[in-house]
């Protein structure tokens, strides 16, 4: 059985002692595919000798929406060009988060644009991050995709049941990381369950938000397999089931990535 961790930070800090063993796990719990997303632009080649040394892992390029204001002298352009990278296969991740509001939404704003262009310039999906920014969100992404169309994902959602509506109608793609498996957390299964599930992906966004049974330590990709679990059971559907359709999800998302045989 094959998964997909389409969204984790395995070049931060907390895993490089244990990188080796990391990848070693997630393999053995049957994620196949990990892809390491980008937060800075300006730590690009930190990412690349992470993602190069595995052939099961690949990047992104972006700026999280924490950093906007440092990186907003990055173009669309530039962007398209550090995507020229074989192994780098989105944009992102940016977008909104108004909870910490480390930048401006002036300067959030700007470099989501930004990253929308840069979508749509290459053809790659965008890794969205939106934190209590709701109503922006869906503005900035209806205006954008009434300039042309683009490739996307919502990732790690923690929004209400119109955001995902919305984001769905638009083409879009839903992740869900291990928040989804908390056991008090049956609004966001209930939201999770309204989005179809030819637009639903998984991911660890590790090492952060560590699903249950491990919730409060630090998060890996082989966990991803626990946040699977949750969903299939709150939708009533065998894992397998499940796990081959978010497989296959991330598959016609992510054009980029060659799909294993195992996954055909």
């Amino acid at each position: 059985m094959l998964l997909v961790d389409h969204h984790c930070h395995i070049d931060r800090p907390e895993f490089a002692d244990d990188l080796d063993g990391v990848v070693a796990r997630a393999h053995a719990a049957g994620v196949g595919i990990m892809v390491n997303i980008s937060t800075r632009v300006g730590k690009f080649d930190h990412l690349i000798s992470v993602v190069e040394r595995f052939d099961t892992v690949y990047g992104t390029v972006g700026t999280h929406p924490h950093y906007a204001h440092e990186e907003l002298d990055v173009t669309a352009l530039d962007l398209a060009h550090y995507a020229e990278h074989p192994k780098i296969v989105g944009i992102g991740e940016a977008g909104l988060d108004y909870f910490y509001k480390h930048s401006t939404p002036e300067a959030q704003a700007q470099g989501f644009r930004t990253h929308i262009a840069a979508a749509r310039l290459t053809g790659l999906p965008l890794e969205i991050h939106t934190r209590d920014a709701d109503a922006d969100t869906i503005r900035i992404l209806e205006e954008e995709q009434a300039k042309g169309a683009f490739l996307a994902v919502l990732h790690c959602f923690t929004g209400g049941l119109e955001l995902a509506r919305r984001a769905v109608e638009l083409g879009l793609y839903v992740s869900f990381s291990g928040v989804v498996s908390f056991k008090k957390n049956d609004a966001l299964r209930a939201i999770a369950n309204a989005v179809p599930l030819d637009r639903v992906l998984i991911e660890t966004d590790a090492p952060y938000l560590a699903p249950e049974p491990y919730r409060g330590k630090q998060n890996e990709p082989s966990y991803v397999v626990h946040t699977a679990r949750a969903l299939a059971d709150a939708r009533g559907m065998a894992f397998e089931d499940f796990a081959h359709a978010t497989t296959d999800n991330f598959f016609k998302l992510y054009q980029k990535v060659p799909r294993p045989r195992a996954a055909a």
